[in-house]
């Protein structure tokens, strides 16, 4: 499996707005939909990935926390489904539904919404605050697939927690690392 990181676009960057399908309910979402009143996780993944399938469990776990929390949360797969028809919208819809997922699981058939966010691989995340401004980028923990790392979500975890206490964000952020972005 290839391994690709985060661009780690600037801190403070503005949320690209985008215009997506959600996979589950058909109906079309928008930065602003999805958008929470502490801030707002936009996260990059796909179905067939490794590393996304490492950390899905405990991913869908930060997500039901946070939303409770007031930080919206929504992922957005970016992938050519020609090459990849596991990352199809019918088969996002049977993964999001099996796994549970709380948040909307966006399709971006065209990738640029991907190019607009520099996303580069899956998972890749992204933590805006209630101004729409970048405040965290990078992993969602260290934890990788053969590892051995226990997957808790630290890295995002503290990233959300200081946001949410009035606290500076943590000045380590490192980059995700996962399968790169199947671009067409």
């Amino acid at each position: 499996m290839a391994k690709t990181p985060s661009n780690m676009i600037a801190l403070g960057t503005q949320a690209p707005t985008f215009s997506l399908p959600d996979t589950v309910s058909g109906e079309t979402m928008t930065f602003e939909n999805v958008r929470g009143s502490q801030g707002t996780v936009v996260m990059f993944i796909c179905n067939h990935c490794p590393f996304v399938i490492h950390i899905q469990d405990e991913l869908v776990a930060f997500a039901k926390e946070y939303m409770d929390k007031g930080v919206g949360v929504v992922a957005i797969s970016s992938n050519d489904v020609t090459t990849y028809p596991d990352d199809s919208p019918e088969k996002m819809k049977e993964r999001a539904q099996a796994e549970g997922y709380p948040f909307p699981y966006l399709y971006d058939e065209s990738q640029e919404v991907a190019k607009s966010y520099e996303a580069a691989c899956t998972p890749d995340f992204y933590f805006f605050d209630s101004n729409d401004a970048l405040i965290y980028r990078g992993q969602f923990d260290a934890s990788r697939p053969g590892g051995g790392v226990p997957v808790t979500g630290e890295d995002l975890r503290a990233a959300c927690d200081a946001h949410l206490a009035g606290k500076p964000m943590p000045e380590d952020q490192k980059p995700s690392l996962g399968c790169n972005i199947k671009w067409r």
